[in-house]
């Protein structure tokens, strides 16, 4: 007997990030990558790990029909939700890749497009919206809500019933205590304490956090 046949998709984006993304959907075992996507023309022919760069949007337009659709493996959060929405407007579905040595509890909803690394856990009642990055060994605990396009980096942890507003950055070692509220397009500092409420838009930094500069 053959397995079943698993669907093609691409991965828009061919930096050391991508690298990470394509090793996720490989171990993951759902779909099978049948070319990378990158808008930078210099990108295109060479290849990660196999798998060749096709080109940029406008090739990719041109194998809609051949494709079921794909992932972004874009860091940058405001770049990597442009492209999903571009890709959304362009009829492509967006899919979820997560490590088979992440943890995910009961009751925990993820949206489309968001990746989740090896070593991450999540716990119950967590929403993580779309096109989220959830890095190596981050923990979410209970109750929390991450918005869409969000980037948890490794190490990072929320804990329980804190909200994280959409695009913003939580940066490598940085801890939140239970119950705050972080605004959207925030960046928090690598290793930061965050102790109270961050508003929008600002970078906050230090142990407790501090706000720095909007």
């Amino acid at each position: 007997m053959t397995g079943k046949r698993k669907d093609k998709i691409f991965v828009f984006g061919a930096s050391g990030h991508a690298k990470v993304v394509i090793d996720v959907i490989e171990r993951q075992g759902l779909y099978d990558i049948a070319f990378l996507v990158d808008d930078d023309p210099v990108l295109k022919g060479t290849g990660i790990y196999g798998y060749q760069v096709l080109g940029g949007k406008n090739e990719l337009l041109a194998e809609r029909e051949k494709i079921v659709g794909g992932i972004v493996a874009i860091g940058c959060n405001p770049a990597r939700s442009e492209v999903a929405s571009w890709l959304t407007e362009n009829g492509f579905t967006l899919v979820t890749a997560v490590h088979p040595h992440a943890q995910i509890a009961r009751g925990v909803r993820i949206g489309a497009g968001t990746v989740i690394m090896a070593g991450v856990v999540v716990n119950s009642d967590t929403r993580i919206g779309s096109n989220v990055i959830i890095n190596t060994k981050a923990s979410i605990d209970h109750d929390c809500t991450v918005g869409d396009g969000a980037h948890i980096a490794p190490g990072a942890t929320l804990c329980g019933t804190v909200f994280v507003g959409d695009g913003t950055f939580i940066c490598a070692g940085a801890t939140i205590i239970p119950n705050v509220s972080i605004g959207r397009d925030v960046v928090v500092g690598a290793g930061s304490t965050v102790i109270r409420n961050v508003p929008d838009g600002v970078l906050v930094v230090g142990s407790p956090a501090r706000q720095i500069r909007t």
